[in-house]
């Protein structure tokens, strides 16, 4: 009689209704097994790390995440590995282990998504998972032991390993000069990120006064590319109340950066990125469809003009453009490059080894928000600009986004579907966002990633269904920030 079943992954996944999102597995805590984070990780070593033998596992502060842990653990141990268990850590340092130890990872992370869910982020020793490499671990045949539940359930989990969040903090200590933030006043908003301990740390380490503000022990879920009213104003109220110079965040699992001007103002993601970019003096960049155009006009500004690939939305999609460029580059015969990728969520990703301040920066293809965090305050301190001044010469281009929650991801898919498919029903969404006596037409579409369109009058929209959860997404670019953000109110008002 066998003591397990065999099962392919997909067949559980599809029964559970959990699946791979923009970055990693994303579901419901409730429909996150012990069976089915089993079998996500038996696959993953199975048919992407067969010859692996350890493998480093982390995890966010969601109180789901250290049961899932035990089951990742589990199927670990069943595939003949060793695991090293590095606890509660940020993504990145997670990934900047492995990559720097050549071996693969397991996050246990849900990111910025909903309280009642989680996910598993996988990793390779040559860094984040491709989108091939998800359908090998959805079509590869697992077997489950028989009363694994139980055997999760009596599970302890091992000592953690400080290997990986010290090996991070290296990274970053010698690019920057070590008195850039002396008689600076930053304050970090902790909330439940993972990442808090490690911001807070290097900030002092860079002279830094650091203000501790709003450290929960709850969970909850920050979406650094949707910064709610709330925090908008938390903001404001934190800056005046202790006089700061910047306030820094992250996401729940430290890849997603945000960042604020001396005033409380967050900065979008996507500027942040340009930021970066030019910092780095970086020859090539990848970034998704939904970023601000900034990137194009700032990188003609460049000499030679810097080259821009634009993807999908998802750091998968970013890692394979920044690929793209690299063989672009080395085909072209260009003796020195660099190539970067960044989201409009704020994450950044160093897709070559590049030279900043005469020391090298490691490649780290995967969303980081500790660099651009540290990139945006060394730019103030060596311009003696405060924040707020550092994008003074931009051209007034403005993003802004938000979504409709909890609507099933197949209506999301129909509305899209029946605009692109309709002049009439654009026309009939247009003349809801129209100023007085204003025409507005769709002039060009871009199916990249949803619907993008862009109007007469410069203006751009973009729709499309989250990919981590049942999200309507909207995406808005124009140039005045006040217009913007009316007109993501208006369309998502309207939109449905």
């Amino acid at each position: 009689m066998s003591d397990s079943n065999k099962i392919q992954v997909k067949t559980l996944s599809d029964e559970l209704g959990v699946a791979f999102g923009t970055s990693g597995v994303r579901g419901l805590v409730k429909d996150l097994t012990p069976e089915l984070c089993f079998a996500f990780v038996r696959s993953f070593l199975q048919e992407v790390c067969p010859r692996s033998n350890k493998v480093a596992v982390g995890i966010d502060l969601r109180p789901s995440s250290p049961d899932i842990a035990k089951a990742c653990l589990a199927a670990i141990e069943a595939s003949g590995a060793d695991s090293i268990y590095c606890g509660a850590l940020p993504t990145p340092a997670l990934a900047f282990y492995s990559m720097q130890n050549n071996m693969p990872a397991v996050m246990i992370t849900g990111s910025h998504i909903p309280f009642d869910r989680n996910g598993i982020k996988f990793y390779r020793p040559d860094g984040e998972i491709s989108k091939t490499d998800e359908a090998s671990i959805m079509n590869g045949d697992v077997s489950i032991p028989l009363g694994l539940s139980e055997q999760v359930k009596q599970a302890v989990l091992p000592a953690v390993s400080n290997t990986a969040i010290e090996s991070f903090k290296k990274r970053y200590t010698a690019l920057f000069p070590k008195d850039m933030l002396q008689g600076k006043r930053i304050g970090v908003y902790e909330h439940s990120s993972v990442a808090r301990d490690v911001i807070k740390e290097l900030l002092a380490q860079f002279g830094a006064e650091v203000i501790s503000l709003e450290r929960i022990e709850t969970f909850v879920p920050i979406d650094t590319e949707a910064v709610s009213e709330e925090d908008k104003q938390k903001g404001l109220d934190w800056s005046k109340q202790y006089n700061l110079d910047a306030i820094v965040s992250t996401d729940g699992d430290g890849d997603r950066p945000l960042i604020s001007d001396e005033k409380g103002h967050w900065l979008r993601g996507d500027i942040l990125g340009v930021l970066c970019t030019n910092y780095l003096n970086t020859t090539h960049v990848a970034a998704p469809i939904n970023v601000n155009t900034v990137l194009e006009l700032e990188g003609k500004k460049q000499t030679p003009a810097r080259m821009s690939l634009r993807t999908k939305i998802g750091s998968p999609y970013v890692i394979a453009g920044m690929e793209q460029l690299e063989k672009s580059a080395l085909s072209a015969g260009l003796e020195s490059f660099s190539v970067v990728g960044y989201e409009a969520n704020g994450g950044f990703l160093v897709g070559s080894d590049t030279q900043v301040n005469k020391q090298t920066l490691y490649a780290l293809p995967t969303r980081d928000s500790v660099l651009p965090i540290l990139i945006v305050l060394a730019m103030s301190h060596q311009q003696q600009r405060a924040i707020g001044k550092l994008t003074s010469e931009f051209a007034p281009r403005f993003t802004a986004s938000d979504r409709i929650k909890d609507i099933p991801t197949e209506t999301s898919k129909q509305l899209i579907a029946d605009l692109k498919a309709s002049k009439a029903k654009q026309a009939e969404l247009l003349d809801t966002i129209a100023e007085q006596s204003e025409t507005l037409e769709v002039v060009s579409i871009d199916e990249t990633d949803g619907l993008r369109m862009s109007l007469n009058n410069g203006d751009i929209i973009h729709l499309r269904p989250s990919g981590n959860a049942p999200e309507l997404r909207c995406y808005v670019e124009s140039s005045d920030q006040a217009h913007t953000d009316s007109l993501v109110e208006k369309i998502l008002l309207n939109a449905c």
